[in-house]
């Protein structure tokens, strides 16, 4: 049984950081796509954050995260990472963790193959 658990989401104000953790189990981090996906209040569709191939040598984030979130893996933890820097309010959402998605160029594809986390809500605010 495939299981995904976030922890590190929280209040924080605009600017700070916060590194959120996706511990894996029942999966290989290292034998799969890797990533997190974001839902903002109000809005129906989850957007992909930022991924990891399988083999560590891709990474994908979203225009709005880049050079401000980094995805990282420790394979001895089976763990996976999330990197946040200068939050900004935009930025509020929960974010889940994911598996089992391919990354086709600039795209990530999910299917009923993925995985989710239960999420962890991270807010931004003053």
């Amino acid at each position: 049984q495939v299981q995904l658990v976030e922890s590190g989401g929280g209040l924080v104000q605009p600017g700070d950081s916060l590194r959120l953790t996706c511990a894996a189990s029942g999966r290989t981090v290292s034998r799969y796509n890797m990533g997190w996906f974001r839902q903002a209040p109000g809005k129906e569709e989850r957007e992909s954050v930022a991924a990891i191939s399988w083999s560590g040598s891709s990474t994908y984030y979203a225009d709005s995260v880049k050079e401000r979130f980094t995805i990282s893996r420790d394979d001895a933890k089976n763990t996976v990472y999330l990197q946040m820097n200068s939050l900004k309010p935009e930025d509020t959402a929960v974010y889940y963790c994911a598996s089992g998605f391919s990354i086709v160029g600039r795209n990530i594809r999910v299917g009923p193959s993925t995985y989710w986390g239960q999420g962890t809500q991270v807010t931004v605010s003053s």
